[in-house]
Parts: structure tokens; C-alpha cells; sequence
């Protein structure tokens, strides 16, 4: 991942134009991609994709003919959607147009003017303390002009059409840690899953942010309502702890999935509430559509230092960083799969585990650690609407002992599960559970005519 990770660096992206192919196609050796273009123009919702930009070059030069600022130099250097231009300009004119960072003088700040025509050359703020008034050359050699916007998606089909959705912004040129961090972790997570059995259908999207995320859920019509859960990632790179920011349902299967998945691990790690800004994820959980995503990162935008400059290179990122990353994505993955619901078919008292080998010969104290404890809650909450990952989060144990459990249940014929493992607390039931309650609440009446027949007796 690191070396995908450094190839891409040097590649200027914006939210159009060739730099985004280019990356695609790096992608693309690792999976396959289905390709969009949206062309110039097209309305997306309350957007319009506007024209598409590319550069070949850009400088500033001083009085003295010497070059201050070079996109060749660091693709940062210029303000992403530049308009093209030649000028001569006095110092007074070009101020207007340079950016800093006075806080941290030795880096040069990403600056974007995507909607509104405008140039400018982002600068250190040791290098715009030394201007001296005079005659500045000012180039730059790009375009502006209809075209279109791409992003790309590798789509896995499962045995199951309804969708799991990992996104990641291609957007951004010379910065490691955000946006290529998550690019490179969601195609490696995809070439993972090319690889592996899938109860689900796994879309992993490629797209600019905002714009992209946007025009994917404008074009893709009744294919948004199959995303079932999903995740944004980005900033997955840096050292600190992982962050989980809760969809805006809060409290959706993809939300219990991820923080089941950091607390099994023991190690640190933050939870977030869904706000309205930062990732795609605002796009997808915005009201009219309030799909089940989160976002996943490591520190998150805006609260590292690095975070939109120059300093955020390839060196803040660690192969190991990407590497637990990855396993947590798999892991969340893991538990999606095997999450389901499952009916007790004994549930009038606890059925009777020692005469099924279930159950220690020698009985005595009890407690968390004991293997009946999974068992016990496993048989307590297979009531057809708790899942696997309800009893995990209610008993406190690992989700891989409550389906080690589940799965012994089900061989020894005490729980069987619900196809259906999307039910949702008070929705209808399959026919396959109606007919196992019936089946239960038979044995039930049975029961009840047989104590009723004995108290008659007695009496």
C-alpha cells in the first residue's frame, strides 16, 4: 500500500481533469474499475459539473528574474483550478493572489478555487516575508474548457444484491496521508475481497470529493437504495488511534459493526457523533437519501498539523498504520458477513447442554470467561430479532465467541437462523421464521393444555 501510496504522490489531481485518469489507471492494474465521465454541464442534483481543468505548468518569478514558486517544484504551489494566465504584475497586484501559512512558515498550504474563476500561488511564509516590490512574471499554462468529470468503481457481486459501500475522495494532489491514505487502503481492500467469498455485494467508489460523492448518488438511480452499509476512509495512514465518526443514523448495524470490531481489538480508538461536515459521508447521509455511513479514519481532517499542506507527505504515513487499518476494515467486514439472526427452537427454560457434551461435567463458579457463558446468551436472545452483534455488544464478549457459539447452537439443532439477516426490530417476518414461532407456540399450547389437564386431575 505504502508503494502505491508513493507513486501516486506526485500526481496532481483536482476534481477533474487527468491527473484523476492517471490515478485510476494506477488503480486500475490493482482492480478492475467500471469508468464514469460526467460531462461538463451536467446538472447532479443542486450542482452543475463544471468545466474540466488541467495544468502543464506554472511560476512566479521575482524582479530579478528569479522563480519563487514553480508547480514542477510542488503541484501545491498552485491554487488547484487556476484559470490560465501571462502577467506582468507589481507586488501590490500579486499579493491579492499568494497564500500562506504564517503559523508554519516552512510549509505551503492547498488552496482550491473550484466554483468561482479565479488564480493564485500558494507560497512557505519565508518566502512571501522576503518579497521586495517590483516586476513579477506570472505564468500559468492551464485550461479550462468542457469536459468531463470521472470517477470509478469496483463493483464484487455476492450471493446477496444488497450493497456494502467503502469510498475514498481521488481529489487531492500531493498529500499522503489525506485522501491517497484512504485511496490506497480502499483499492487494496478491494483486491482483497476480489479474492474471498461474499454473502454481500461490495462497491469500493473512486471520486472527487463532494462533487463526486454527489454525482454518484445523481447518476445511479435505484442503485443507491441497495447500500446497505458503508464507510468513508481517509486519513487511515498516520500513527494515532483510529476515529470512527457514526453515520447519522447513529445507531445503524454499521455503526455496532465497527465499534464491536475496535473494542475486541483493545486497543485505543475514539467514536464520534455524526456531524454535517468533513468526508463524503455528508453526502451519503444527507436527509433525502440517510444511508447507513460512517467514517473511518486514523487522526482526522483538520486536527493534524500537517493536515492540507505541503508537510503531509508520504513520510507521515507508515506501512504499519495502512496495514492495521486494513485489518480493522477487514475485520468490520468479517462481522457484516456473519451477522444474522437466529430463533431459539428450546426456549421454554435453558435446554439441558450437559447431556450434549455443552456443558462442564464439573460445575461450579460461573463467570465471563467460562465457554457456557456464550452459549447461555447466545440461547437467552435468539428471539428472531436480536442479532449476533446485538448479543456481542449487550454480553460485553467478542463477536467471534458469540458466533463460535451460535454456530455450535446450530449444529446440536438448539438455534436455527433466519435467512433473512436484515430484519429489523417490528418488521415483517420471512415465512421460514412465521413458521418456526408457529411451530413454537404450538409446542407452547401443548404444554399449556397438558398443565391445565393435570390441575384438573389434582383438583
Amino acid at each position: 500500500m505504502h508503494e502505491l501510496l508513493v507513486e501516486l504522490f506526485p500526481i496532481c489531481r483536482s476534481i477533474t481533469g487527468d491527473g484523476v485518469r492517471a490515478t485510476l489507471r494506477a488503480i486500475e492494474r490493482h482492480v478492475p474499475l467500471d469508468w464514469h465521465e460526467v460531462p461538463t454541464g451536467t446538472r447532479v442534483l443542486d450542482w452543475t459539473i463544471p468545466n474540466e481543468w488541467n495544468i502543464r505548468d506554472a511560476w512566479v518569478k521575482d524582479p530579478a528574474g528569479r522563480t519563487i514558486a514553480a508547480f514542477r517544484d510542488s503541484n501545491l504551489h498552485v491554487v488547484s483550478y487556476s484559470a490560465p494566465m501571462h502577467r506582468h504584475l507589481t507586488l501590490a497586484e500579486l499579493r491579492p493572489h499568494l497564500f500562506s501559512l504564517p503559523e508554519r512558515p516552512n510549509w505551503i498550504p492547498y488552496r482550491t478555487s473550484y466554483h468561482d474563476e479565479n488564480w493564485g500561488f500558494c507560497l512557505a511564509h519565508r518566502q512571501v516575508e522576503r518579497l521586495v516590490d517590483g516586476d513579477y512574471e506570472v505564468l500559468i499554462d492551464s485550461t479550462l474548457a468542457p469536459g468531463s468529470l470521472s470517477y470509478a468503481e469496483c463493483v464484487l457481486p455476492g450471493t446477496d444484491t444488497a450493497e456494502v459501500l467503502f469510498a475514498c475522495h481521488i481529489c487531492h494532489p500531493s498529500m499522503a496521508n489525506d485522501s491517497l491514505s484512504g485511496v490506497v487502503l480502499t483499492t487494496f481492500l478491494a483486491e482483497a475481497m476480489a479474492r474471498r467469498t461474499r454473502r454481500y455485494t461490495y462497491r469500493f467508489l473512486f471520486a472527487p470529493a463532494t462533487i463526486g460523492a454527489i454525482a454518484w448518488l445523481a447518476t445511479q438511480g435505484a442503485l443507491v437504495d441497495r447500500v446497505l452499509h458503508g464507510v468513508v476512509l481517509t486519513c487511515v495512514g498516520d500513527p494515532g488511534p483510529l476515529t470512527y465518526k457514526r453515520s447519522r443514523r447513529g445507531a445503524a448495524e454499521i455503526d455496532h459493526a465497527v465499534l464491536q470490531v475496535l473494542r475486541d481489538r483493545h486497543v485505543e480508538h475514539r467514536v464520534v457523533e455524526f456531524t454535517p461536515y468533513g468526508g463524503d459521508e455528508r453526502q451519503f447521509c444527507s436527509p433525502g437519501y440517510d444511508l447507513a455511513v460512517g467514517a473511518l479514519t486514523r487522526t482526522p481532517y483538520g486536527e493534524y498539523p500537517e493536515y492540507h499542506t505541503s508537510a503531509d507527505t508520504p513520510a507521515l504515513v507508515t506501512p504499519a498504520a495502512l496495514g492495521d487499518s486494513l485489518d480493522v476494515c477487514l475485520g468490520v467486514i468479517d462481522v457484516l458477513e456473519s451477522n444474522g439472526r437466529y430463533l431459539n427452537l428450546s426456549p421454554y427454560g435453558e435446554p439441558e447442554l450437559g447431556r450434549r457434551g455443552l456443558f462442564r461435567a464439573i460445575s461450579g463458579n460461573v463467570d465471563a470467561s467460562s465457554p457456557e457463558v456464550a452459549l447461555l446468551w447466545v440461547l437467552n436472545y435468539a428471539d428472531g430479532h436480536h442479532t449476533l452483534l446485538d448479543v456481542a455488544a449487550r454480553s460485553g464478549l467478542s463477536f467471534d465467541r458469540i458466533r463460535e457459539a451460535a454456530r455450535v447452537l446450530n449444529e446440536h439443532a438448539l438455534v436455527k437462523e433466519i435467512p433473512d439477516g436484515r430484519l429489523e426490530m417490528g418488521s415483517p417476518r420471512t415465512t421460514l421464521e412465521a413458521q418456526q414461532v408457529q411451530q413454537v407456540q404450538q409446542v407452547h399450547q401443548v404444554h399449556q393444555v397438558h398443565q391445565v389437564t393435570k390441575g384438573t386431575s389434582q383438583a
